[in-house]
């Protein structure tokens, strides 16, 4: 058996997400008590049926907003059931776009990797518009961040091709003793 393969066996038994969907519009639809049009979380806990070690175990959505993204971020770091904090939106270049600049300084580490392969995927789907995405990911304290663009389709590939695949071993990279 690989190192990486009994990294993963090694992760734990269940990975438990917290899912941010980063969208001022949604955010509103929520304060107004109308149904929220969010297509991300719909479509993750459909996906995750299938895969019993990932729970989605939070959701929240929150506003295009440097306070509230901090807030919530602060909220699962210190919840000791969540292992890894999943952002989606905010990661594009327009002006209203900043939960790359709001959590990427906070980054411990950052898994570099994880967006170039994003990226790369991206790219065999969508062509050159790839390049537009700041996705990435890292670790704050013990836990697994990553930073997706609000795409639901972008987010299906995240979780499919790199996150469901690797997010025991990621947990279990950030929490290994030595």
């Amino acid at each position: 058996m690989k190192v990486h393969e009994e990294h993963k066996k090694k992760g734990p038994e269940v990975v438990n997400i917290a899912l941010i969907i980063v969208s001022t519009t949604r955010f509103n639809e929520l304060q107004e008590k109308k149904e929220s049009s969010d297509k991300t979380i719909p479509l993750i806990r459909e996906i995750l049926i299938e895969h019993e070690k990932i729970s989605l175990n939070a959701t929240k959505i929150v506003p295009d907003n440097k306070e509230k993204i901090t807030d919530i971020l602060n909220t699962f770091l210190v919840d000791k059931s969540i292992h890894s904090i999943i952002f989606s939106g905010g990661t594009g270049l327009t002006p209203k776009d900043i939960t790359y600049e709001t959590i990427k300084p906070l980054l411990d580490k950052e898994i570099t990797g994880f967006g170039e392969l994003f990226r790369y995927l991206s790219y065999k789907e969508i062509g050159s518009a790839a390049m537009l995405s700041r996705a990435t990911g890292g670790r704050i304290k013990d836990k697994a961040i990553f930073l997706l663009p609000g795409s639901p389709k972008a987010v299906e590939l995240a979780f499919k091709e790199l996150l469901i695949p690797e997010l025991r071993h990621v947990v279990y990279m950030i929490n290994k003793k030595e």
